[in-house]
């Protein structure tokens, strides 16, 4: 059974950063497999915001791109998301996914 544990979400200003954290436990391990992250906005579907491959390579959405940074540490079993660059529009619960777990979510809100 695997469990993903988000963290680092919050209140930040419009331009701020913030880096979310998604802790992996159980028996798979983020070296070996594509982990992504999601966000839902209120009244929205749950959309794919970045996600990096066993193998390193790393993908995301046109809305976030060179802003935001996936990246993992296999010695903690752990994806992170760094945000910067942020505006309301990337105000949302933010998901972590991998296989078929997903985590309970951390809230993002971007004030203007």
């Amino acid at each position: 059974q695997v469990q993903l544990v988000e963290s680092g979400g919050g209140l930040v200003q419009a331009g701020g950063s913030l880096r979310l954290s998604c802790a992996a436990s159980g028996t798979l391990f983020v070296s070996f497999n594509l982990v992504a992250w999601f966000r839902q906005a209120p009244g929205k579907q749950r959309d794919l915001v970045a996600r990096i491959t066993n193998g390193g390579t790393t993908n995301y959405a046109d809305s976030v791109k060179g802003r935001f940074t996936i990246s993992r540490d296999n010695a903690k079993n752990t994806v992170y998301l760094q945000m910067n660059s942020l505006t309301p529009d990337d105000t949302a619960v933010y998901y972590c996914n991998m296989k078929n777990a997903w985590g309970e979510g951390t809230q993002v809100t971007v004030s203007s």
